[in-house]
């Protein structure tokens, strides 16, 4: 579409737009995939916006974003759960614990949830 409203550049593809006396470069990021995100994903938004500054704009601006982030939160909840699962094991926890000594089984397994967060953290949102 070139007319005196608007032009493009043929080295860049970048179309112009007309404002007043100056042309105006028509930037837009690209649509991208709507996602919700959860703990983990929300976590790692914030980290890139507070710490990697140029990682996150460049995902922003590539559109890459959001399925970083979605990749991130599944993969963090994965390996949460696997490593609650592993820690239980280890742990002197049985499920008969939850009829006789509900506390401790309730205590034990908050501890354990933390340290797998620690660790997913440590390794996977905060990098």
């Amino acid at each position: 579409m070139n007319n005196k409203l608007s032009k493009t550049n043929e080295e860049n593809g970048i179309e112009y737009n007309l404002k007043g006396d100056y042309y105006f470069p028509n930037l837009t990021i690209p649509k991208q995939e709507k996602i919700i995100l959860n703990k983990y994903g929300r976590m790692r938004l914030k980290y890139l916006k507070e710490y990697k500054k140029a990682e996150y704009t460049i995902m922003l601006m590539d559109g890459t974003l959001n399925a970083h982030l979605k990749e991130i939160q599944e993969i963090a909840e994965k390996q949460v759960k696997q490593l609650i699962c592993e820690l239980k094991a280890k742990s002197n926890l049985t499920e008969d614990m939850k009829n006789t000594d509900i506390l401790y089984w309730v205590g034990t397994m908050n501890s354990i949830k933390v340290q797998a967060e620690e660790v997913v953290c440590r390794e996977l949102i905060y990098v």
